[in-house]
Order: structure tokens, then C-alpha cells, then sequence
């Protein structure tokens, strides 16, 4: 019965150590954010957008997710697809090349549709705006996250 009760505890205690590294984790690394979600942080706080500007990118933004929403159920589609193939042939056969290459084209889709996204947002900008939100959008896509 001591046997028992010694493994119950320390059973417990690995629990609670662990749970406790999970929060001190959570609190001394920063999540990190979306690469969207950071540019959208940036054109809507550091460009002081006029009324219209606000307006016009808003209109812009309101057509991108709903299109971003069904690229991305594409590439989800297309991941399953490609799932499928693998659990089929168990190696990197016709099936699996073909579902990584439909795979790919669905991520090329979204990139290229989030490049006119924003280039479409940037249409919006003075000189001065778009020269800012050229550098954060160059940042985000080559500044390494910690």
C-alpha cells in the first residue's frame, strides 16, 4: 500500500510540474502573431488612414476573407487528398505526386491572391503610407520571429 501511495504522488507531481512548465512557458515566450494579422495591426494603427481610406480597405478586407475562407478550404481539400493517397500507396507514388502538386497549386492560388490583396489595399495608400507599408510588408516576409 506505501508503494501505492508513493506512486501517487509522484504521479501528482509530475503532473503539476508539468502543468506549471506549460504556464511559465506560456508566459516567457510570446505567442507568435499571424503575418496577416501583424500587417493588418500595422495599416489600421501606425498609417492614420483618412475616413474614406478606412472605408475603401474595409471593403477590400470584407472580399479577401470570404475569398481567403475558400482558398483555404481548397488547400484543406486538397491536404485530405493527399492524406488519402498516402495512406494508400505507403510511399511516394503517382497518386501522392499527383495530390502534392494539386496541394501546391492550391498554395500558390492563395499567395497570389494575398499578393493582390495587398497591392489592392496599397492602391488605397498616399506615397507616404505605401512606402511604410512597403517596409512592413517586406519585414514580415523576411524578418526572422523568435
Amino acid at each position: 500500500m506505501k508503494e501505492v501511495r508513493r506512486w501517487f504522488w509522484l504521479v501528482l507531481l509530475a503532473f503539476v510540474a508539468a502543468v506549471a512548465g506549460v504556464f511559465v512557458g506560456r508566459a516567457v515566450m510570446p505567442q507568435p502573431q499571424a503575418q496577416g494579422s501583424e500587417l493588418h495591426a500595422f495599416l489600421h494603427e501606425r498609417l492614420d488612414l483618412d475616413v474614406d481610406q478606412e472605408r475603401r480597405i474595409e471593403l477590400l478586407e470584407q472580399h479577401f476573407a470570404l475569398r481567403r475562407r475558400a482558398l483555404e478550404l481548397e488547400l484543406r481539400a486538397a491536404n485530405a487528398r493527399l492524406a488519402d493517397a498516402i495512406q494508400a500507396e505507403h510511399g511516394n507514388g503517382p497518386q501522392v505526386a499527383a495530390a502534392v502538386d494539386a496541394s501546391h497549386e492550391a498554395m500558390g492560388r492563395l499567395q497570389k491572391e494575398t499578393l493582390g490583396h495587398i497591392f489592392a489595399m496599397r492602391q488605397v495608400l498616399r506615397p507616404d503610407q505605401a512606402r511604410k507599408f512597403d517596409r512592413a510588408v517586406v519585414d514580415a516576409l523576411t524578418v526572422e520571429k523568435r
